[in-house]
């Protein structure tokens, strides 16, 4: 099975790191327009809009998730659509409703990301309760149980310790069975993985570190019966004409840091994360200058040349990955280079070793 290729919407200002560094990145609606039609036109699957609501790692300003992918759904004829969603501040029912409109507005092509949230502040200021770290893994689970429920009964019944359904009806249904993503490191977003999920998210990371992960999610999966589960890695881009001219464009990134904002989204990911059993959460071993590309993408190694980029691709594919997560510096440049100059390149090699296997 080929490669798919993600991309992240950049729909909150500042674009993907957190560095005073000039970006050629827009947040708009007309700039995230653009991006998926470009996305689409060179060889993209899907586009990961994030859900944010206040300020955080210097992004200012937020687009609403959902009511961006309905928008990208009416301009776009390929590209799949995942909404991030946080439980806790909408009810399941009602983003239920919400994904199948996506999917008759974009003809089968909506998908949801659910996200169990670090960010105490945006639940603080709404007024909503903050709750311990695997009860809010409780609730995600529930969350998605609910979504099935209204995706695929007649009328829908839920018995839950956060939701209920009372012969809920849900009319018209998702063309397709929208795609459930999620993300987590710890114990219990590894677990709901295992039970409910259909992609698994991961932050950036060594091979080593993200074959860990893979193998310990697979197991789960298969302990709990379900059917097969795909995984996706972060990876922050940066593709130039020589390694040396990618790594110096790393360096600038980091040196140009804004470390106010680095440190808070460090302490608040980092203070969400020791809450867990375990005392560790997604981001408990990166270091500054990991989190100044806040899903930890540089650690996944896409920096160098096209060929390097296409190569360390197909290791990661060697080791189980299904989709590669990306981000850029300047979408308005670097999102169709990768599409031109990459994603050709690993067509071409995937190919290359068919053609081996097929031989031997």
């Amino acid at each position: 099975m080929s490669l798919q290729f993600a991309y992240w919407a950049p729909n909150v200002s500042g674009g993907l790191v957190v560095s005073q560094l000039p970006q050629k990145t827009g947040w708009s609606f007309e700039d995230n327009k653009r991006y998926a039609q470009i996305a689409e036109e060179i060889g993209f699957d899907y586009v990961l809009l994030q859900t944010r609501f206040f300020a955080s790692y210097g992004a200012e300003n937020q687009l609403e998730a959902s009511a961006l992918a309905s928008a990208l759904a009416a301009s776009t004829e390929k590209l799949n659509i995942i909404t991030a969603v946080l439980p806790g501040l909408w009810h399941p029912g009602v983003m239920a409703k919400i994904i199948s409109t996506i999917d008759h507005i974009s003809n089968g092509r909506a998908a949801i990301n659910i996200v169990s949230g670090w960010f105490k502040g945006e639940f603080h200021g709404y007024g909503e309760p903050w709750l311990d770290h695997d009860e809010r893994y409780r609730r995600s689970e529930e969350f998605i149980e609910v979504l099935q429920e209204m995706w695929t009964k007649e009328k829908a019944n839920y018995r839950g310790d956060f939701y209920r359904l009372n012969d809920a009806p849900l009319k018209p249904k998702p063309i397709n069975p929208p795609k459930i993503f999620q993300g987590g490191n710890s114990r219990a977003a590894k677990e709901m993985a295992g039970r409910v999920s259909d992609v698994y998210f991961m932050n950036g990371g060594s091979l080593e570190k993200i074959k860990e992960q893979i193998d310990e999610v697979r197991a789960l999966r298969k302990a709990s019966g379900k059917g097969d589960i795909q995984f996706g890695v972060n990876g922050f881009v940066i593709v130039r004409d020589s390694e040396e001219e990618a790594r110096q464009v790393l360096r600038d990134i980091v040196e140009n840091a804004d470390k106010e904002a680095v440190e808070g989204f460090r302490s608040s990911v980092q203070t969400a994360g020791a809450a867990s059993p375990e005392g560790k959460g997604m981001w408990a071993e990166s270091t500054f200058e990991d989190l100044v590309q806040y899903n930890d993408g540089f650690k996944t190694g896409l920096i160098g040349t096209a060929e390097q980029v296409a190569d360390r691709i197909l290791e990661l594919k060697k080791i189980g990955v299904d989709i590669v997560l990306t981000g850029f510096l300047h979408y308005e440049e670097d999102l169709r280079a990768f599409g031109e100059k990459v994603i050709p390149l690993v067509r071409e090699k995937e190919k290359r070793i068919s053609s081996l296997l097929e031989v031997n």
